[in-house]
């Protein structure tokens, strides 16, 4: 499948059914109206100085700081292809677009309603061109192999039999592993990664030791990291760690994290 601006085609061959669902919902395609709509329930959130802006659900779920922080860690290039595996929203494709070079990214989601907001917060932000957006099953993904420079990822943080689900379906799908597992996620990014590919996540600093471990059944060899502390008295809380497929041995810690950085978000209704 080839867009008609000729661009890379980065899907593997699908069923005719299962690719109109994947066209309706890629941004690459230019929508024909001016003005972005915002439905019932939904806010819009500037940051970035109000560089961008953001459509999400006003009671549902809603993106943390988390995913901001991952940005900043992710080492993205020039021209880079960027796969987010449950990118929700499309908060962290766009924060990349905004603050680096790369060339595109494929936000894979697996919640309609999430998606859709991800689509219309490319067209909102100008970046339809460089942004798609596919509804799929992340363990599944529609793509080719070894297609991706650079993989990304805020997985749900909690076990499926860890702690209480929450009864908003959207919300219970982003925080427990109901969907999709910390092993789906690592084969996923081990699949489309290209050699020496590079994979970034955030994680709870309490499951760093899965993490390592299962990363390397994965053929993903951990080469950066960094805590993140609420304050200095307190406990790490967050990890961030990225790999690359394929990769020699060799970790680099980084300075620590603190609180919630530069970041400053207004919202309106």
């Amino acid at each position: 499948m080839v867009s008609r601006s000729g661009r890379k085609n980065f899907l593997c061959s699908l069923p005719r059914r299962v690719l109109w669902r994947i066209c309706c919902y890629q941004s690459m395609e230019p929508f024909h109206f001016h003005r972005v709509p915002l439905k019932s329930g939904e806010s819009v959130d500037s940051f970035m100085e109000g560089r961008l802006s953001l459509i999400q659900s006003a009671k549902g779920y809603r993106f943390s700081i988390d995913a901001i922080l991952l940005s900043e860690f992710v080492a993205a290039r020039r021209g880079d292809v960027v796969v987010d595996l449950g990118a929700g929203c499309g908060i962290l494709a766009l924060m990349l677009l905004a603050s680096t070079n790369i060339g595109h990214v494929l936000c894979l989601e697996i919640q309609a309603g999430l998606a859709d907001q991800a689509v219309r917060n490319a067209v909102l932000n100008g970046f339809e061109k460089k942004m798609s957006v596919i509804l799929c099953d992340v363990r599944h993904p529609p793509l080719r192999a070894s297609v991706a420079d650079v993989v990304v990822c805020n997985p749900p943080y909690r076990s499926a039999r860890s702690g209480r689900i929450n009864p908003d379906r959207e919300k219970a799908i982003a925080r427990h592993e109901i969907a999709v597992s910390l092993n789906d996620i690592l084969a996923a990014a081990s699949k489309i990664l290209r050699p020496q590919g590079r994979f970034a996540m955030v994680y709870p600093a309490e499951r760093l030791a899965d993490v390592m471990v299962r990363m390397r059944g994965y053929g993903l060899e951990p080469k950066r990291m960094r805590v993140h502390y609420a304050s200095p008295e307190k406990e790490g809380n967050l990890i961030f760690v990225e790999a690359a497929r394929g990769g020699r041995g060799g970790l680099k810690i980084l300075p620590p994290l603190m609180d919630q950085g530069n970041c400053s978000i207004s919202t309106s209704t």
